[in-house]
C-alpha cells in the first residue's frame, strides 16, 4: 500500500502551487484591472489553508523520511517563493528523497 503522508504531501504541494496562481491572478486583478479586491478575498484564506497543511505535512514527511535538515529546512521554506512547493517535490522525488515504500518494494501502488 502506497505511504498516505507522501501522498497527501505531493497532493498539498501542488494544491498550494495552484493556490500561488489563483492568488497571484486575485492581486493583479486588484491593482492593475478592475482595482477590487475579491480575487485576494477569495483566494488570500484559501492559500493560507493550503500552505498551512503543506507545511504541516513537510514536517510529518521530514520526520519519516531519512531526510537531513537541510533538506526538511528547504522542504518547509519551499512554501514561501511561488511555486516553490512544486518544484521541492519534484527534486525530492527524481533525488530519492521522496519515494512511496510500496513503490521502491515492486508492490502495485493501491489507488484506495
Amino acid at each position: 500500500m502506497a505511504r498516505v503522508d507522501v501522498r497527501w504531501f505531493r497532493i498539498a504541494a501542488i494544491a498550494e502551487a495552484i493556490s500561488w496562481t489563483g492568488l497571484l491572478i486575485g492581486m493583479v486583478f486588484k491593482y492593475l484591472v478592475v482595482f477590487n479586491e475579491i480575487g485576494v478575498k477569495i483566494f488570500g484564506p484559501i492559500h493560507g489553508v493550503l500552505f498551512l497543511a503543506y507545511v504541516a505535512l513537510a514536517i510529518v514527511v521530514w520526520r519519516r523520511e531519512p531526510w537531513s535538515s537541510p533538506v526538511g529546512v528547504c522542504a518547509v521554506l519551499a512554501g514561501v517563493p511561488p511555486y516553490g512547493t512544486v518544484v521541492f517535490e519534484r527534486w525530492a522525488t527524481r533525488t530519492g528523497r521522496l519515494t512511496d515504500r510500496s513503490e521502491t518494494a515492486g508492490e502495485p501502488v493501491s489507488l484506495q
